[in-house]
């Protein structure tokens, strides 16, 4: 979490592979999933709930997803946590990705407890993953990799998180 905005985004650049869209070169299947297991444990027993978790995404750069259920969480809106195959990128949302303009705005609107973020990021950083939040990841993608067409809007969200 310590990472400012201009440090990852040079994180995503350096990421970024024209050659490898839905992975990257030396992607371990076996780590992530354990790495992912890990964080659906750890949700769970932070947040005394059964979480759900979609993994191992098919033709899509995110591997999955672990949602913290509403009645869990303090505001009483659910916890979506993405994370993506490449370089143990992670994205903390309320409710789902884009349905808030980011956390901040999240926790102005009273949907996301800053405590159950607070909660959510020690997590993710104590298990290795690299928070970015939703902001930067909607910014307009400029890197040299070439997205589908069907992506209207090339951002940094469509290159690490979407569907190929």
């Amino acid at each position: 979490m310590a990472e400012s905005e201009a440090d990852l985004l040079a994180l995503l650049r350096e990421l970024d592979d024209p050659e490898r869209l839905e992975w990257p070169q030396h992607y371990d299947r076996g780590a992530t999933a354990a790495r992912f297991g890990g964080l659906l444990a750890r949700l769970e027993g932070d947040f005394a709930a059964r979480c759900t978790a979609e993994e191992d995404t098919q033709d899509s750069s995110e591997y999955g997803r672990v949602v913290v259920p509403a009645d869990a969480t303090v505001c009483g809106t659910r916890i979506v946590v993405c994370v993506s195959k490449f370089g143990s990128l992670a994205l903390v949302c309320a409710d789902n990705p884009g349905a808030f303009l980011g956390t901040e705005d999240a926790q102005a609107e009273g949907e996301l407890d800053g405590a159950d973020l607070a909660k959510v990021n020690r997590a993710l950083v104590e298990l290795g993953y690299v928070v970015v939040a939703e902001e930067l990841l909607e910014s307009d993608y400029d890197g040299p990799s070439r997205l589908p067409s069907h992506v209207q809007r090339p951002t940094w969200w469509a290159r690490f998180f979407g569907f190929f």
